[in-house]
């Protein structure tokens, strides 16, 4: 099982892309709050998110509550400021791929905390970063990748 964690994501559209990466390819989706958006019945049938029901979704009301239940499984951090290439990783059969919000990334002591787990994605210099939906694609696809896409048609 592949685990996508959006830790205190901020732009709807963008965690609806990966609610959408999630259903298609059965990675579970992991949300930790605060959120910058509303994701009752009501406000993701008014996103149009007909997909919506085939996630396996989890929210955690912070990154305190998560570590909690799931700190000392093979978590991935995916960070502009990580020390290895996310092809340089071999995922777990149940791996942890957190994710930061758009506007700051994961926090400074996360990732002190698992220094040689923080995977980046190659880029030129001059560029910040990647969109946030489009870094989970690649590292999901990449866990998917190395499992020869066990579970997926085509």
């Amino acid at each position: 099982m592949i685990n996508i964690v959006l830790v205190e994501p901020e732009i709807p559209q963008n965690t609806g892309n990966i609610a959408r990466t999630c259903a298609v390819t059965g990675a579970r989706l992991h949300l930790v709050r605060p959120l910058g958006f509303d994701i009752s019945d009501r406000a993701v049938k008014r996103a149009g998110l007909d997909y919506w029901y085939l996630l396996d979704l989890r929210v955690y009301d912070s990154i305190q509550v998560f570590l909690e239940e799931h700190g000392d499984k093979p978590l991935w951090l995916a960070t502009t400021k990580g020390s290895r290439r996310y092809t340089d990783a071999r995922f777990e059969e149940e791996c942890w791929l957190l994710f930061g919000k758009e506007t700051a990334g994961l926090p400074e002591w996360l990732r002190e905390r698992y220094p040689d787990r923080c995977l980046r994605i190659p880029m030129v210099d001059e560029a910040r970063s990647l969109n946030l939906g489009n870094s989970v694609a690649i590292l999901c696809y990449e866990a998917l990748r190395q499992r020869d896409f066990a579970g997926l048609r085509g």
